[in-house]
C-alpha cells in the first residue's frame, strides 16, 4: 500500500463521473456528499468538489476539472476531527492527519516549500482539510469517517484495541475532558508544534463547546462553595 495523498483521474459515468471502486473486493460507498471544498497542506482552498466516502478511502473530485482528484486510504490517516476552531481554520471543516512515506520524507516536508508551488508534490502533504458548504453536515461526516475508520484497524492492531484518535466529546467524561485541556494548552493548527502537540491539537478541536461551558461552569460553582 502507498501511504499518503494521491492523485487520481479515473472516472466513471455521466457528466462528471465518479470515481472507480474495487467493488470486486467488496469496496463501496458509505457516503457522497456535494458541494465540498478541499485544502491540501497550506495551498489554496480547491472550490467546487462533491466527497466520496466508501469502505476503504476518502475521494475529492472536481466538478469543474475531470481531470483533477485526490484520494487517501484510511490506513493513510493517522487522525481526523471536527474544526470548528477559527484560530486554527478560518471556517469549519473536517480535518485529517496523513502518513507521508517515511520519516525522511516528513522532515523535509516540514522545511520544504513545495506546498505553495504550482508543482504539487502529494508526497509532502500531511494534512487536509474538507469544507463541505452546508457545515451542519460536519458532524455527519465524521461520523462517517469513524465508522469507516473502524472497518481499516492498522495490521499490527491488537485485538479489541481501540483507536482513541477518532472518538469525540460525547464520549468523554468532563472530568477526563477538563483534566485533558489543562495539561494541553491549545495550539492553532499549522503552527510549528511538532507532531505530538499536533495530535493533541486536533483532538480538542473535537471537544464540544458545550463541554467548555460545563467546564466552565463546574469551576465557577467550586470557587463560590469555597467562598
Amino acid at each position: 500500500m502507498v501511504l499518503g495523498l494521491r492523485i487520481i483521474t479515473e472516472r466513471t459515468g455521466d457528466g462528471v463521473g465518479q470515481p472507480v471502486l474495487d467493488t470486486d473486493n467488496g469496496e463501496q460507498f458509505m457516503r457522497v456528499q456535494p458541494g465540498v471544498d478541499i485544502v491540501l497542506g497550506n495551498r489554496p482552498r480547491e472550490s467546487h468538489g462533491t466527497l466520496y466516502i466508501s469502505t476503504r478511502q476518502v475521494i475529492w473530485l472536481s466538478d469543474v476539472d475531470k481531470d483533477k482528484g485526490y484520494a487517501v486510504d484510511f490506513l493513510s490517516m493517522s487522525l481526523h476531527a471536527v474544526s470548528r476552531d477559527p484560530e486554527a481554520y478560518p471556517v469549519p471543516c473536517i480535518y485529517a492527519l496523513v502518513f507521508i512515506e517515511t520519516e525522511a520524507d516528513q522532515d523535509e516536508s516540514d522545511n520544504s516549500d513545495s506546498e505553495h508551488n504550482d508543482t504539487l508534490d502529494l508526497s509532502k502533504i500531511r494534512e487536509m482539510r474538507l469544507i463541505p458548504s452546508d457545515p451542519s453536515q460536519l458532524d455527519t461526516l465524521f461520523e462517517t469517517f469513524c465508522e469507516c475508520a473502524e472497518l481499516n484497524p492498522e495490521p499490527n492492531d491488537e485485538e479489541g484495541e481501540e483507536h482513541d484518535w477518532i472518538f469525540g466529546a460525547d464520549q468523554m467524561q468532563d472530568e477526563e475532558a477538563e483534566d485533558y485541556i489543562s495539561q494541553n494548552p491549545a495550539h492553532p493548527i499549522g503552527q510549528s508544534n511538532g507532531d505530538h502537540d499536533l495530535a493533541r491539537t486536533v483532538l480538542q478541536l473535537r471537544i464540544d463547546e458545550d463541554l467548555y461551558e460545563d467546564a466552565e461552569g463546574m469551576e465557577q460553582d467550586g470557587n463560590r462553595s469555597h467562598n
